[in-house]
């Protein structure tokens, strides 16, 4: 990124986050009621601990840190920069409040505008602008946190009126075929990406056929009205056990209401509209899924081939594709390094974006990447066969 962009893409990344917290009372910026999601008060803060320990502290002389004490409470995980506060203790932190997290941006907010009036280092520049995108993945994460909070409050309560977020309808039906051959992977350019997405390299696809829209909720139906929730045969061996040691019997978010499915949107409970977009998924409802229909989901590599012919961004789009690294892929020195390849066990590519995708963040080569189990992030399913 140029120097002359730096300062106003720091500034409209810093207002988004802050966008979507307005809505907030004091006590919504507390809880953690599970421990995958983070308090929104965490996210704020630890989106600005980035910026103040990468960037301010190493390289503005004689920089005075605006609280010790948060390097500990709003580190994530990177253990190269010292001791953290457990991942599952973050709702515990009611101090610092919420208006010192707030003072605490503010702070380093003024800091950052400083130094980047004058910034031309390439190598800091980079780094700034990995905390811009780091920044967008935490208000992603806001929102999917904010919408689990309200999600799990016996009243339902609306976020944000209007701001239903999963009532998109496909644009296009049918299947794209897409020939065998050589294709190129990964990112390739001068635009930014993260180092996962590094190590271009070719891969052989096999013919195949790709859905040109995304699994419905009315789709889905059809497929728990068909006993699918209770047929073994079409689920993995570790998605039986989570279906029967966490009683699954429908997507996240839906619940069974006078004989009718609704479902909690940012815009309160409503009934399930069957001809929209399903969400909240796990792979392991989405592979069962493509068993039942007798396809299957497409692998990373198909879907980054295909996605130029396709309408993409409104869930994140589960693969069948391990997170694994790419050939030739190393991590950077330090703290930096462990921002993805630690991760690369036990996980599953997604691809695409989503309606919670902050403006500018999305790619076609852009690797998400979660758990088998987890659905709380706006998650879908494409088909391909």
């Amino acid at each position: 990124m140029e120097t002359t962009g730096i300062r106003e893409a720091f500034h409209n990344v810093r207002k988004h986050s802050e966008y979507i917290c307005e809505p907030l009372e004091t006590e919504d910026y507390v809880p953690q009621p599970v421990a995958f999601v983070s308090p929104p008060k965490w996210h704020l803060a630890h989106s600005t601990w980035f910026f103040e320990t990468f960037i301010l502290k190493p390289n503005v002389p004689d920089y005075r840190v605006y609280d010790p004490d948060f390097n500990y409470l709003f580190n994530s995980y990177y253990n190269n920069v010292g001791e953290r506060t457990l991942r599952t203790d973050r709702g515990n932190v009611t101090r610092p409040t919420t208006k010192a997290v707030y003072a605490y941006r503010q702070y380093v907010d003024e800091q950052m505008d400083a130094f980047l009036e004058d910034l031309t280092d390439p190598q800091v520049l980079a780094l700034v602008e990995l905390g811009l995108h780091h920044e967008q993945q935490h208000q992603e994460l806001l929102v999917t946190d904010i919408k689990y909070i309200l999600g799990h409050n016996p009243l339902f309560p609306v976020y944000r009126e209007g701001q239903n977020m999963v009532n998109a309808r496909n644009n296009e039906t049918g299947f794209l075929t897409i020939p065998e051959g050589i294709y190129d992977i990964g990112h390739q350019g001068e635009g930014f990406c993260f180092d996962n997405e590094l190590g271009r390299h070719k891969v052989y696809l096999h013919k195949f056929e790709i859905a040109k829209g995304l699994v419905t909720n009315g789709e889905y139906i059809e497929f728990m009205e068909a006993g699918g929730y209770e047929d073994f045969n079409l689920w993995l061996d570790a998605g039986w056990s989570w279906v029967n040691e966490n009683r699954i019997s429908a997507p996240m978010y839906w619940h069974r209401i006078d004989g009718q499915w609704h479902y909690f949107t940012l815009n309160g409970l409503q009934k399930v509209d069957p001809e929209t977009i399903l969400s909240h998924i796990s792979f392991f409802e989405a592979a069962a899924f493509a068993q039942w229909k007798g396809m299957r989901l497409p692998t990373e590599f198909e879907w980054e081939v295909a996605s130029a012919n396709l309408d993409w961004g409104q869930r994140w789009e589960w693969t069948n594709s391990a997170y694994l690294p790419y050939p030739g892929f190393s991590k950077a020195p330090g703290a930096v390094g462990e921002y993805n390849g630690k991760f690369m066990v036990n996980q599953m590519v997604l691809r695409g974006a989503s309606v919670a995708t902050s403006p500018g963040h999305a790619r076609r080569t852009y690797r998400n990447f979660f758990h088998t189990h987890e659905r709380w992030q706006y998650t879908g399913i494409r088909l391909a066969r």
